[in-house]
C-alpha cells in the first residue's frame, strides 16, 4: 500500500517546506515572542489542523481523476510540476524578510487556535499546493490511491505541528538569531527553492 521509501521521501521534503520563512511560520515566531510560547504552540496547531481541509480536497479530487481518467491525472501532474519549479525559482530568488511586531492586547489562546485554522483555510495557495505536492509521491500501481494520500497527509500534518511547535516554543532565541543574521534565512530560501524545483523536475519526469 505505502513503502518506507515513500515515506521517507516525503518526510524528508515535507521537513524542508515546513522549516521554510513564510507567513504561516512567521506568524507563529511572532506569536511566541509577543505572547509566550502557549500561544505560539495554539496557533502551530491551528495551521498544523487546517492543513486537514486541504488535504481532504486533494483527496477526493486528486482520487476521482485518477480512477476516471489517467489522461486528466498526468495533466494535473505535469501542471503540479510548473507550478512547483516556478514557486521553487520564486522562493531561491526572494530575500527573507521576517518582521517580527510586539501586539499590544492579549489574545486568548481559543482564538489564536480557531484564526489560525481559518487563516490555513481560505488559503487557496495552499489547496493549490498539495495538488502540486502530492501526486510526486503516490505509487498508483499500488492501488489504495485514497488511503495513499491520507496517510501522507497525517505524516505532513504531525511534522508540522512538531516543526512549528519547536519554532514557536523557541521563537524568542530564534526571532533574535535570525535577525542577527539575515544570510540564514536567504540561504534556507535558496535550498528550498532548490528542492522544489528538483521536486518539480522529478514530477515532469516521472
Amino acid at each position: 500500500m505505502i513503502t518506507l521509501t515513500q515515506v521517507a521521501m516525503f518526510s524528508a521534503a515535507s521537513i524542508i517546506l515546513i522549516f521554510t520563512p513564510g507567513p504561516d511560520i512567521i506568524y507563529v515566531m511572532t506569536r511566541g515572542i509577543a505572547q509566550g510560547r502557549k500561544a505560539a504552540i495554539s496557533a502551530a496547531a491551528g495551521f498544523s489542523l487546517g492543513n486537514i481541509f486541504h488535504i481532504l480536497c486533494a483527496v477526493v479530487g486528486l482520487s476521482a481523476l485518477i480512477t476516471s481518467s489517467a489522461a486528466a491525472f498526468q495533466i494535473v501532474k505535469i501542471a503540479g510540476a510548473v507550478y512547483l519549479i516556478w514557486l521553487g525559482v520564486k522562493i531561491f530568488r526572494s530575500d527573507a524578510e521576517i518582521s517580527m511586531s510586539k501586539e499590544q492586547k492579549s489574545v486568548q489562546l481559543k482564538s489564536i487556535f480557531k484564526q489560525s485554522i481559518i487563516a490555513n483555510m481560505l488559503n487557496p495557495k495552499v489547496a493549490v499546493f498539495f495538488l502540486a505536492f502530492f501526486p510526486q509521491f503516490i505509487e498508483t500501481d499500488r492501488g489504495h490511491v485514497a488511503v495513499q494520500m491520507l496517510i501522507l497527509g497525517c505524516i505532513f500534518v504531525v511534522l508540522t505541528f512538531i516543526g512549528f511547535s519547536m519554532v514557536g516554543y523557541g521563537s524568542g532565541k530564534i526571532g533574535n538569531w535570525l535577525s542577527s543574521n539575515p544570510t540564514v534565512g536567504n540561504r534556507i530560501n535558496k535550498i528550498a527553492g532548490s528542492v522544489l524545483v528538483f521536486l518539480g523536475l522529478r514530477l515532469a519526469f516521472r
